[in-house]
């Protein structure tokens, strides 16, 4: 264990964000008991976490469907590594969905038996490091850091929460045989949410009429979730967190903002170390909105 930076713990090769892990929790994930109805929503982090948990949340949960009931998305498929909220995992009801950014060797050891079903959610990685250089600089429990350039490397350093992008989706695409999993894109997410809820459904088995995919596709919007305060997280990060000033959780949504932000160099840099690290994994990559 490596007490990183005041921002960073460092347990068994992964950073993990300091201020709200519990290292007893940690050193106990592996022999977590898991029900083959568990899900797990795994991804890296800023790459439609929060989006997915809303999404699962709705399709599993009539009542967050109909919004009879008002449980945040939080404690509906709370983090499995963070439990901010401390909730008794062993007395939740089945179906439990867990929420991760755990890379594939620190996860429960019976989510290998391959009846749980995981769904690993992955963003083009020059959108995910420009909302976590604006989320880092927002949240206080994340380190800021003062230019695109400067989080730039650590990012590709992997010095950030989550490590390294690139060992973290090649991790869990190359073990993807030992588990029952199925990766969908952000982006694809983005360009055709039915379909993507569809695809989903198909994967949990979960039968919804069309009129309960309607609700599911319309409550899933960006613009739905940035008013739904269960949806959100905006009340927990401002009454539970804290941030440095204004803003929202969920900032713009968009796919390509990274060409706002990259310059020529640091694009092309980039674009070298994706091709050399990601040759072998035949996963599709949208880095445009107008790319087919």
């Amino acid at each position: 264990m490596d007490n990183t930076n005041e921002y960073l713990l460092k347990f068994k090769g992964y950073n993990f964000e300091k201020t709200i892990v519990k290292i007893e929790h940690l050193e106990t994930m592996e022999d977590f008991e898991i029900r083959d109805d568990d899900v797990f929503i795994i991804t890296y982090p800023k790459s439609g976490t929060i989006w997915t948990q809303h999404i699962l949340s709705l399709i599993y949960f009539d009542g967050h469907r109909n919004s009879t009931e008002n449980i945040d998305t939080m404690d509906r498929a709370p983090f499995f590594e963070y439990n901010i909220h401390n909730i008794d995992f062993v007395k939740m009801p089945s179906p439990r969905i867990f929420t991760s950014h755990l890379p594939y060797y620190l996860v429960p050891n019976g989510l290998k038996k391959k009846k749980t079903k995981i769904l690993y959610i992955y963003r083009n990685p020059k959108d995910v490091l420009i909302s976590f250089f604006h989320f880092s600089n927002w949240l206080v429990t994340l380190e800021a850091t003062d230019t695109i350039e400067h989080y730039l490397e650590k990012f590709l350093d992997g010095k950030v929460v989550g490590s390294c992008w690139f060992d973290h989706i090649r991790g869990w695409y190359e073990h993807r045989h030992d588990f029952n999993i199925m990766f969908l894109s952000y982006e694809d997410m983005k360009k055709d949410l039915r379909s993507s809820v569809l695809k989903i459904c198909s994967f949990m088995e979960k039968e919804l009429s069309e009129n309960d995919v309607d609700t599911v596709v319309r409550q899933a919007t960006f613009q739905n979730m940035k008013s739904d305060p269960r949806a959100n997280y905006n009340n927990v990060i401002k009454n539970e967190i804290g941030t440095r000033h204004s803003g929202s959780f969920l900032r713009k949504g968009t796919i390509g903002d990274w060409k706002h932000h990259l310059t020529v160099e640091q694009n092309e840099r980039f674009d070298k170390i994706f091709k050399r690290n990601m040759d072998k994994i035949p996963l599709k990559f949208v880095w445009d909105i107008n790319e087919e």
